[in-house]
């Protein structure tokens, strides 16, 4: 049995008076577990279920389920509206889609963390997206290695699955496949598409699009529900 933080990232009805509850925690990284939130529809554990407020819980158990046996709130819910709150729903689904169970990621835990602090504090979006997706990319091994885009000279690369930028040669690009801005690339690169005044809407659109390309080969092209919350989908 561990006491630990974690968040709330997805539940559901399970058998009579449980719900099934996908979990990010500090030390055991994403967990499923069972938890009994009784008949009365102001269970105090019923409550605590929820995304986006922090707890604090033990877990004992083991299998593919664990059990929740003790759980409280250590601070109050991040308050997130409108694309905000779309935007954690995002993470959140990543998070179950691609994770491993019980794998340790205290790095990402702390990471989803300032995330939802930026967020609940209505700071711009799309940087503090790409800043999650980069830590989550790295939890799974994977990582951009941007030295391709300021060795070849063209002006455009595509990136291509275990083979990284690759230079595309000729007078255009090939249209059957993603394609991206040198110079745009290289600003990603020096993360000036993050927190930069100086950015274009250019650079930050192409960091997006690498970033989805990327994101949907692990997810095997099987599209996001979350992402059809947006409206205007300038982020995700």
């Amino acid at each position: 049995m561990i006491e630990q933080n974690a968040f709330v990232l997805h539940s559901r009805p399970y058998r009579e008076n449980q719900q099934l509850v996908d979990l990010l925690t500090e030390q055991d990284g994403k967990v499923t577990a069972l938890v009994y939130v009784g008949q009365s529809k102001r269970s105090i554990k019923k409550g605590l279920i929820q995304p986006f407020l922090p707890l604090r819980l033990t877990l004992k158990g083991s299998g593919n389920f664990k059990q929740i046996s003790q759980v409280d709130c250590t601070a109050r819910s991040f308050s997130l509206i409108k694309h905000s709150l779309f935007s954690s729903f995002y993470i959140n689904e990543l998070l179950i889609r691609l994770l491993t169970e019980q794998i340790a990621c205290p790095q990402l835990f702390s990471q989803y963390q300032a995330t939802l602090t930026a967020l609940s504090q209505e700071e711009e979006i799309a940087p503090q997206l790409r800043l999650f997706e980069l830590a989550l990319l790295e939890e799974l091994g994977l990582s951009f290695d941007f030295s391709p885009v300021f060795e070849h000279d063209v002006s455009y690369f595509h990136y291509i699955a275990e083979q990284g930028f690759v230079p595309v040669y000729g007078a255009s690009p090939n249209n059957s496949a993603p394609c991206f801005d040198k110079a745009h690339l290289q600003a990603i690169a020096k993360r000036e598409s993050l927190f930069s005044n100086r950015v274009t809407a250019d650079v930050s659109n192409t960091f997006k699009l690498l970033m989805r390309q990327v994101i949907n080969q692990l997810l095997g092209n099987k599209p996001l529900n979350s992402r059809k919350l947006f409206s205007n989908k300038a982020y995700s």
